[in-house]
């Protein structure tokens, strides 16, 4: 046997491997973007022990019992929450939130925002397949108008949100969707997101056959991939209130956003520094 044949996948040492095989179906995308995830943290050169990975319910919210890392399986929509309190309890950490469009988006909605806003110093790696894959394939936040889910037997009437648009116009400092079909770009997107301080966004788009494909007639997962092959366009510095989703339609994908501001731990620190030195100053002043 030759020495490329005994190599070992270099993907396995970030799995815990006694938990798999994994729930994943056939086709579903989350695998890949396991695969790309494993490969970034390996380029960044990240101290693991320093990485925490936090997750919600749903198909994606497996991912952290599987990385091989400190990781949190939460409660639904409470990912962000969590991942807070991780990075404010001990900022050293490297704190990743990996989970899918229903959680962070309907139930987490909210907290979402607010991490945002506040620049809370998060890599939120969001998986989008448009539907709720793990409870059944319900419409989400997501769903593009028009598209089937049980909960809409007769097709999407409500508007999807623009991910990459509500992120920057939160306060994200780093915003980019890509798909499964774009791993090379998705690995490097995911190096830079987690060297970022602040709040960092990434939208995977990915195939869910067994609910989201199969109710909407369109093939397995490699025919979405072919989908997002044929239609995307690369466009780093897209205008995020253009890049919005429609029901098979085209897919603009890239990196939109790359700022600056500060996160909230140093927004805290250069406020509270001000308030005790003009307090020893007043101070210093009545002696």
């Amino acid at each position: 046997m030759n020495e490329t044949m005994k190599a070992e996948n270099p993907v396995l040492p970030y799995l815990r491997q006694d938990r798999l095989p994994h729930i994943w179906c056939p086709g579903c995308g989350i695998g890949s973007t396991v695969n790309c995830f494993a490969r970034a943290l390996t380029e960044s050169k990240l101290d693991l022990d320093k990485v925490a990975i936090v997750s919600g319910i749903g198909c994606t919210g497996r991912v952290a019992g599987y990385m091989n890392l400190d990781s949190f399986h939460t409660t639904h929509g409470r990912a962000i929450p969590f991942a807070t309190g991780l990075k404010l309890g001990n900022p050293s950490l490297k704190v990743v939130v990996y989970s899918g469009d229903g959680d962070l988006f309907a139930i987490g909605g909210n907290h979402f925002v607010h991490a945002a806003r506040r620049n809370m110093d998060l890599t939120v790696i969001c998986i989008n397949n448009g539907t709720y894959g793990m409870t059944g394939g319900q419409v989400a936040p997501t769903t593009p108008l028009g598209a089937t889910q049980t909960t809409m037997p007769y097709g999407n009437f409500e508007p999807s949100f623009n991910l990459p648009f509500l992120a920057e116009a939160c306060g994200a400092v780093y915003v980019s969707r890509w798909t499964v079909f774009h791993v090379r770009q998705l690995i490097r997107s995911m190096r830079e997101g987690l060297a970022k301080r602040g709040f960092s966004f990434i939208e995977i788009l990915a195939p869910c056959p067994t609910l989201y494909s199969r109710r909407n007639k369109l093939g397995d997962g490699v025919d979405q991939v072919k989908y997002y092959k044929e239609r995307s366009t690369i466009k780093d510095g897209a205008d995020t209130r253009e890049v919005g989703l429609t029901f098979q339609g085209d897919i603009v994908v890239g990196k939109f956003v790359d700022r600056e501001r500060p996160t909230w731990l140093d927004a805290m620190t250069r406020h509270y520094t001000s308030v005790i030195n003009d307090y020893q100053g007043v101070g210093h002043a009545e002696d």
